[in-house]
This record gives structure tokens, sequence and C-alpha cells, in this order.
């Protein structure tokens, strides 16, 4: 059974006299363990989508199943806990909280989860590990690097071990050497530890890491193209 299943979702609102419909009968279908890139022009509805999948907003019309669960059916308690179980979200401009160390941001998540203080510890050094900060984990954002505030975002994003990680222009914020880095980061996650992404990006070259590649025009999903990575895991 695949992991998500977008069944025909359109999402609008109304601005003023304006009715804007940012996404269009959209549907979409990714398999556990995959890893999806979604490009599009901005306003083209991508994020959107990313923000509709990852049960931060609901859809107009149409229905998003997750592993078997309709999240477009959920209550605001259960989706908001569903959430916090399932979903690791990697933000464009990291989100840190600048008091907290890079330890005490990776763990929040945990916070909201039936986890001992020592369960919560062996999560954060294994997601510290993974990402390659162990020696920073004291350090306040301030006292990071633009690549290593990324770094943690990743690695709070994935310390609850959640269903599905989404991205939403990890690299954007980021120079081309730093990019390359954080790519190569998203691809180990992916090839080595199994995880299941979904990334928005408007970069071809970011895009192309992933093993498919979605592109939204519009609102709608106009193409689907199999893609070839082109960062290597070093």
């Amino acid at each position: 059974m695949s992991l998500l299943h977008v069944e025909s979702v359109t999402k609008s609102f109304v601005k003023g006299e304006h009715k804007i419909t940012p996404l269009e009968d959209a549907s979409l279908v990714v398999e556990r363990g995959e890893f999806v890139s979604l490009m599009g022009a901005s306003g083209s509805g991508k994020s959107t989508l990313l923000n509709l999948i990852a049960g931060i907003d609901r859809p107009t019309s149409g229905r998003i199943v997750v592993e078997g669960v309709e999240i477009t059916r959920l209550s605001r308690t259960r989706l908001a806990r569903w959430r916090a179980e399932n979903v690791g979200y990697i933000f464009q401009t990291h989100n840190l909280i600048p008091v907290l160390t890079a330890y005490e941001n990776i763990e929040m998540p945990l916070l909201l989860l039936a986890l001992s203080r020592r369960e919560r510890e062996q999560r954060v050094a294994v997601a510290l590990e993974a990402v390659g900060l162990t020696d920073r984990a004291e350090h306040y954002p301030r006292q990071l690097s633009g690549g290593q505030e990324q770094r943690v975002g990743i690695a709070r994003a994935i310390v609850a071990s959640p269903t599905l990680v989404v991205a939403d222009e990890p690299t954007g914020d980021l120079d081309a050497e730093t990019s390359g880095q954080i790519l190569v980061l998203l691809q180990r996650l992916n090839t080595e530890l199994g995880m299941t992404l979904l990334m928005v990006t408007h970069d071809a070259d970011a895009a192309a890491i992933a093993g498919k590649r979605l592109r939204l025009d519009h609102g709608k999903l106009v193409e689907s193209t199999a893609a070839t990575p082109s960062v290597g895991v070093a």
C-alpha cells in the first residue's frame, strides 16, 4: 500500500471580492521510502500542497490519506496529535528558537510525545549524529553557521522518526556550497535511513537529487519526470 495518497485536492480562499485557487484538482501518490521533489514557480501552489499534506492546512475539497489515515477527516485536536507523531517539517529559514541550544531545539517535538527523559536524550543523540553535529549540541543558533542551523532544523524534523518528512525550499537561504552539503544530507536520510521525503523547490539542480520529480503549474500537476540524482553521496 502506498504511503501517501492525494486525491483530487483543491484549495481555494476568498480575498476581497476575488476567489483565489492556489491548488486545483491535484492528485499524487508517494510510496514508502521515496524521495519526491516538487517544482514550480512562485505562486504555483507547491507550498500550499506541502502544507496540506503536512496537516497544517485543510483542502477545500478532495482527500489526503497517509498510511491509511484520512487526515482530511480528523478533528483539529486529532490532526495536531497526528502531525506531531507523523510529520517532520524542514523550513527554509530554520525557525530555530534563539534562546535554546541546538539540543533543546531538536528536543522540542519530543516534548509533545509520551517519552521519558532518557528516551528523549537517546533520540536527540541519534538525530545529532545523523546530521553530523554531535559536537555542537550545546551551541546556540547565533554560534552556528547557516548550514549548521539548517542541519539542526533537519535533526529536529527527523528526531521523532516521522512517517513523512516534508521540506519547503530547504536550501533557499544558503550559498551554493552549503546547499550542496544539505542536499547530500537529505539524500543520505533517504538512501541510508529509508526516510520518505517530499521537498518543494524552485531549483532544478536541487530537485534532481530526488528519485521522482513533479511540477506544479498554476495550481495543477502537469508533469511527472523521473530524475537521476546529480549530487553524489560522499
